[in-house]
């Protein structure tokens, strides 16, 4: 089987190349990325050499670029993970998460169409749903929950999701849709919550905590996610949506205390700053289906997956540094200093 996989570079990209490459030694796996700052060619080095793998510079909206790709190699299966997806940049920059979550989702399914590709996935986020009150412990996100989005970031990736089933309804494309929670794990980019907290910690500087830290999101272990992807795209059926989660859910302010207690920091180091506009309350998916028609359960706890993650960064700091050196540091100031 030959499988493109958009967004390779990216952290769950590059986790599922990491996966598939392991669990499917015999499948040809092809990443196109392109490279924009989430996207590191760093995170793919132990895989270049490997004879089964490939690496195409390109960005899923240039019709000419992905055409030609598809052309050449017949893909069998494609899994979009390419996507802008940072909350704050797409309220600084709307423009380009339509550009990139949705032109650029339509030109991929174009070429599937005209290539006869024989699977389409298409990941997306359980923030396409809205939010949950804090106080409703016993309400989940399902498959039928309808869609509610928040931020130009949701937005673009709900209007992305009702395209797909639309190219399905329409055009016959054999597609699926994953919703997926909070990602974690090794290669996480550091302006997200969790990589942030662990390396601004390590330094001794301030962990910035919007409003009270009571936020509530469900947070799924990355390899438990690309596990979940692999049973769909093989098993799951054409024009279903599918929602990952991994029943961990934790206030904000509960993971970043967490993370000082792995790493031996004081609690002072805790800043909290002005709430993002539109800052969505809980989050937390009931991945019943996925159990009951794939088998899957998620198998690693936060507590376990945390204490992975915040050793992966003690042990791969030369990866995280040389990120935040670059363009990053400019972000963050933009981002936090006059909060």
């Amino acid at each position: 089987m030959k499988v493109l996989v958009t967004g390779g570079a990216g952290f769950i990209g590059s986790n599922f190349v990491f996966w598939m490459l392991d669990k499917h030694p015999d499948y040809d796996i092809v990443v196109l990325d392109a490279l924009t700052y989430a996207g590191n060619m760093e995170t793919l080095k132990d895989v270049m050499d490997n004879p089964h793998f490939a690496f195409v510079k390109g960005d899923i909206s240039d019709r000419d670029t992905v055409f030609g790709l598809f052309e050449q190699e017949k893909f069998d299966t494609v899994v979009n993970f390419a996507a802008e997806s940072h909350v704050d940049r797409s309220i600084e920059n709307p423009g380009l998460f339509l550009q990139s979550n949705i032109i650029g989702t339509q030109v991929l399914m174009d070429a599937a169409r005209k290539t006869g590709v024989k699977r389409y996935h298409q990941v997306s986020t359980d923030e396409v749903y809205g939010d949950l009150p804090l106080d409703r412990p016993d309400l989940f996100f399902t498959e039928e929950t309808p869609i509610h989005t928040s931020s130009p970031y949701s937005a673009s990736k709900a209007s992305a999701d009702l395209l797909v089933q639309a190219y399905n309804r329409t055009f016959g494309l054999p597609a699926t849709i994953s919703r997926c929670s909070n990602n974690y794990g090794p290669y996480h980019f550091p302006e997200k919550l969790i990589p942030l907290m662990i390396s601004r910690a390590l330094a001794d500087e301030s962990l910035p905590v919007y409003g009270k830290g009571e936020n509530v999101r469900d947070w799924l272990y990355v390899e438990d996610h690309c596990k979940a992807i692999d049973l769909i795209i093989h098993d799951g059926r054409v024009g279903e949506v599918y929602n990952i989660g991994g029943h961990n859910e934790r206030t904000n302010l509960e993971v970043v205390k967490t993370i000082l207690r792995e790493l031996g920091k004081p609690e002072s180091l805790i800043t909290y700053v002005t709430d993002r506009a539109g800052h969505d309350l809980r989050y937390a998916i009931d991945p019943t289906k996925m159990t009951t028609e794939l088998g899957w359960k998620p198998d690693t706890t936060f507590d376990e997956g945390i204490k992975r993650t915040v050793r992966w960064y003690l042990d791969n700091e030369d990866w995280w540094k040389n990120i935040i050196n670059g363009e990053y540091q400019g972000y963050y100031e933009k981002m936090y200093a006059n909060r």
